[in-house]
């Protein structure tokens, strides 16, 4: 099972990320804040907000809820490396 176990706030939206695989690489957030129209994006969209994030149940989660799947946080920060395309294929994140 995929787990974050490190992240660093980088600034603008980026979190520099260490996932249990041993890869560590930077999702950077701020499309997905500010293209979900959901009041629990939204309310990140204060950047004082989304700094306020803990590592808990392997995964980044948020003070006011919101906590994003590790795969997802993984294809944010892995999207264009051509390695893991399969993967992101199996986990529904690119068409097939």
């Amino acid at each position: 099972m995929l787990s974050v176990i490190k992240a660093n706030y980088l600034g603008n939206y980026a979190i520099e990320l260490s996932f249990n695989n041993h890869k560590t690489g930077i999702a950077n957030l701020k499309d997905t804040v500010f293209n979900d129209k959901r009041k629990i994006f939204t309310e990140l969209q204060d950047k004082d907000n989304f700094v306020k994030f803990k590592i808990k149940h392997n995964t980044l989660v948020w003070e006011n809820g919101l906590d994003l799947a590790p795969e997802f946080l993984f294809f944010t920060a892995f999207k264009q490396e051509s390695t893991w395309q399969d993967i992101f294929k199996q986990w529904g994140y690119i068409a097939s």
